[in-house]
């Protein structure tokens, strides 16, 4: 399972065979058919991980976090981190051809993820960092939708854009979106504290 998911998360769900990973880890095909009945078991557990890790991070940002603002920023650096790790086309894989594991992911996204964002976007209001006026539960749907669109390559084609310019420049338009004064200042905080060597 560890070796499928790094070979998984670097070079994509389609394009790595169990023939493949079989060969990595020095063993046949037929003793990982012991453990796993096919490819879609293997992705399953797999993305039990991926959602695992991410649980745990957004747990650990959402606590570390200054406010609303910095948790945000945080929960980008997070993003940007993943990708350096993962291969974007990882969740068009899955759709495409790992339904169960696709449905799972998703599953997590619209549930965990968006309590998640919709808690952020509370607090925010509450402390005056974000706009009262926002419709919660629409800017939740659409920051959740914008998350994700960085993963396809339809509409960020590789070489284009890198990922980073992308995801910070769809983050910074949310965010400014969202922001009071109070907010817009410490989001020229935290965007000044990020160049900084």
């Amino acid at each position: 399972m560890k070796k499928a998911h790094e070979l998984f998360m670097r070079y994509g769900v389609r394009s790595v065979s169990m023939d493949e990973v079989a060969n990595q880890l020095g063993m046949s095909k037929k003793t990982i058919y012991q453990f796993y009945a096919d490819k879609d078991a293997l992705v399953e557990d797999v993305i039990d991980i991926e959602i695992n890790n991410s649980q745990s991070e957004c747990s650990q940002y959402k606590n570390k976090s200054e406010n609303a603002v910095h948790e945000i920023f945080m929960a980008m650096d997070m993003l940007l981190e993943l990708l350096t790790k993962m291969n974007p086309t990882v969740i068009f894989d899955m759709e495409r051809y790992h339904p169960t594991a696709f449905k799972k992911y998703n599953d997590y996204k619209n549930k965990f993820l968006y309590a998640t964002i919709k808690e952020n976007l509370d607090k925010g209001k509450h402390d005056g960092l974000y706009r009262e006026e926002i419709q919660t539960d629409i800017m939740t749907r659409f920051r959740l939708a914008s998350i994700f669109l960085v993963f396809n390559p339809d509409l960020f084609p590789m070489g284009k854009n890198t990922l980073p310019a992308v995801i910070t420049e769809i983050t910074d338009n949310f965010l400014y979106g969202l922001a009071t004064t109070k907010g817009q200042k410490l989001i020229q905080k935290y965007k000044q504290q990020r160049q900084k060597p």
